[in-house]
């Protein structure tokens, strides 16, 4: 339920980013994050802003639900009721990652398309109304194999995501938890500051380490015609050099810091609340 209330909340952001990552500049001034939410408020006004916002439900309803209802299923199978192991830990993101992308791939084609729509030319937009009326169209004018399109960057990146969130998560709550913070030398305990603390620090790497294939994934979702990856990005950097790599990561973090805060002291409380149940 949390997730959903944090993409209605990061929705412009979403989309903001979205366009940032879809919009080729060869050459010039290249727009910023909030010259591109100007620009959408002063054309369409403020609700613009919350174009696809049923595209991004959706793609929490499966990618989000599928990656962490797995991921710790995963790690309790492949560690036995035993402490896990760091590689452990990393595989139980790589597949629960892996899954989470496949079953939200769809979704994220509508989230793109719907998002990057009024930047596209008249006559190259798709019109979606909706997520499910998108879906529908998508499948009639493109097949089943359209709801696949971009499947291999958008599962990498959300390996990528899972491996660099959950694992960073973990990663930095037990360095919190087993020494005192320098200079102050103060212990942290298992609370929600070393909750919050743990999620910002996880969601700026998952940010920076997952950009790339993020921008890829816009493109090659936004797109009509049979690109390849490689293609895109060959024609990527020769129109705009290695720095398109990294569009939209602004509005990507801002978006992904409240987004990850908010989803791992929510999980928190609800696995503490769990376990107090269980072991009544």
């Amino acid at each position: 339920m949390l997730t959903l209330v944090a993409a209605v909340c990061t929705h412009p952001l979403d989309l903001t980013k979205v366009r940032l990552q879809t919009l080729q500049t060869s050459g010039g001034k290249r727009p910023g994050m909030f010259a591109v939410i100007r620009s959408s408020v002063a054309q369409s006004g403020f609700r613009s802003l919350y174009v696809g916002l049923t595209a991004s439900i959706l793609r929490q309803m499966t990618y989000s639900l599928v990656r962490l209802g797995s991921y710790e299923r995963i790690k309790s199978s492949l560690s036995r009721y035993e402490r896990p192991s760091p590689g452990t830990l990393l595989l139980a993101a790589m597949l629960a990652g892996g899954l989470g992308g496949i079953a939200g791939n769809p979704a994220d084609i509508l989230l793109v398309r719907m998002t990057s729509d009024s930047i596209r030319p008249p006559e190259q937009r798709y019109g979606y109304s909706n997520a499910f009326s998108g879906l529908l169209i998508l499948i009639r004018e493109e097949g089943v194999r359209g709801l696949f399109r971009g499947l291999g960057t958008n599962t990498t990146r959300a390996v990528l995501m899972n491996v660099r969130r959950l694992l960073s998560y973990d990663f930095f709550k037990s360095i919190l938890l087993s020494r005192p913070l320098p200079i102050v030398r103060y212990q942290v305990r298992d609370n929600i500051f070393c909750h919050i603390i743990s999620s910002v620090l996880a969601g700026t790497v998952a940010t920076t380490v997952c950009a790339p294939a993020d921008v890829l994934k816009s493109r090659l979702m936004s797109a009509s015609g049979k690109l390849s990856p490689v293609e895109v990005l060959t024609q990527s950097l020769r129109e705009e050099g290695p720095r398109f790599l990294f569009k939209g990561w602004t509005p990507a973090f801002i978006r992904l810091g409240p987004n990850t805060v908010l989803m791992f002291v929510f999980y928190e409380q609800l696995k503490n609340g769990w376990r107090k149940l269980v072991w009544k």
